[in-house]
């Protein structure tokens, strides 16, 4: 196993836990004798939007996450040490999601619950772009396949995809639900890979 194939598994348990403790949140109702359990189960349903966004956004990152990786040679301190920022973000998320469940129909809280979901999603937006950023600034850590200076020139068009963290940060205090859409909608956004990492036609020209 390779450095790289070392990372990209520790990488992998830390994915697969946070998108595991996801579920974990949402409890079984309590009804008592005679309740109604399809209501008190209804009544669940930010939970399983919660749920549902979130497991979306960590599936999808762990998918450009392994994509990325496939066309990475070898590894170095700094690529580590940001690798672990992007997982500390990604073992975080299971907590926001939480919150935003309990307090989504809260009124003001509902607001405050959005903006700190929105605001991990920025951090987890922003360690993922300065990932990107250390292995194209000089383009050695890739393998051959991989046309570095096409690959330098996506950083613009990368944070520019960006932008729409923030911008859902100021949506959380119009609408909580809006806000939880928007991240889903931002997750399929990325689930379509819009920004691939760029190969040479021919992997063999140095």
């Amino acid at each position: 196993m390779n450095e790289s194939s070392r990372v990209e598994a520790f990488s992998d348990g830390v994915f697969a836990i946070a998108i595991t403790l996801l579920i974990l949140e949402i409890k079984v109702p309590e009804v008592g004798k005679g309740g109604d359990l399809w209501r008190a189960l209804g009544a669940q349903w930010p939970s399983y939007a919660a749920y549902v966004v979130s497991f979306l956004v960590i599936g999808i990152m762990w998918v450009n996450h392994h994509q990325l990786f496939s066309y990475v040679a070898r590894v170095d301190r700094t690529l580590m040490f940001l690798n672990l920022l992007v997982l500390m973000v990604v073992a975080a998320v299971p907590w926001p999601t939480a919150v935003l469940a309990a307090y989504l129909r809260e009124g003001d809280a509902s607001h405050v619950a959005a903006a700190v979901y929105s605001l991990v999603m920025v951090a987890m937006a922003f360690a993922f772009q300065v990932l990107w950023w250390h292995l194209t600034r000089t383009g050695h850590l890739f393998d051959t396949r991989v046309d570095v200076p096409a690959a330098r020139a996506t950083r613009a068009r990368f944070a520019l995809g960006s932008l729409a963290y923030p911008v859902a940060v100021g949506l959380s205090f119009v609408s909580a639900p809006l806000t939880l859409a928007a991240h889903g909608l931002i997750a399929l956004y990325y689930g379509f890979n819009q920004v691939p990492v760029p190969t040479r036609e021919d992997p063999a020209t140095p």
